[in-house]
């Protein structure tokens, strides 16, 4: 976790912001923490959650994919729907944290952007 977000304090527009975010992130995929990561470099906040959200987009994306070449076997509809409650899951517990103004981490995503 960032030190910097640890211990400042976040403004409400960082926390909207965040949670637009996470948010977004549970319809539109990858979309919103890509563009919040590219636009808002200046908040160290907004920065960190838009990371987070987009490590845990790339993750899903991928769990989707072996689920759907495992479809083959069929068991590949079991790793969709759980991938897809985990998805949902994590993006609330996201938008909760970040309403809150606490930096939120993904357990199980791939740490792909630093």
């Amino acid at each position: 976790m960032n030190d910097d977000v640890a211990t400042t304090v976040v403004s409400q527009d960082s926390k909207n912001i965040a949670l637009l975010t996470w948010i977004g992130t549970i319809f539109f995929g990858f979309i919103p923490g890509l563009v919040f990561y590219l636009i808002k470099k200046d908040d160290p906040y907004i920065q960190d959650q838009a990371k987070e959200a987009l490590n845990w987009s790339i993750t899903a994306i991928l769990g989707y994919c072996a689920g759907l070449i495992l479809s083959l076997i069929l068991i590949g509809v079991l790793v969709i729907v759980a991938v897809g409650i985990c998805h949902l899951v994590f993006c609330i517990m996201g938008a909760v944290k970040a309403s809150e103004g606490k930096p939120f981490r993904v357990p199980y995503a791939l740490r792909l952007i630093k």
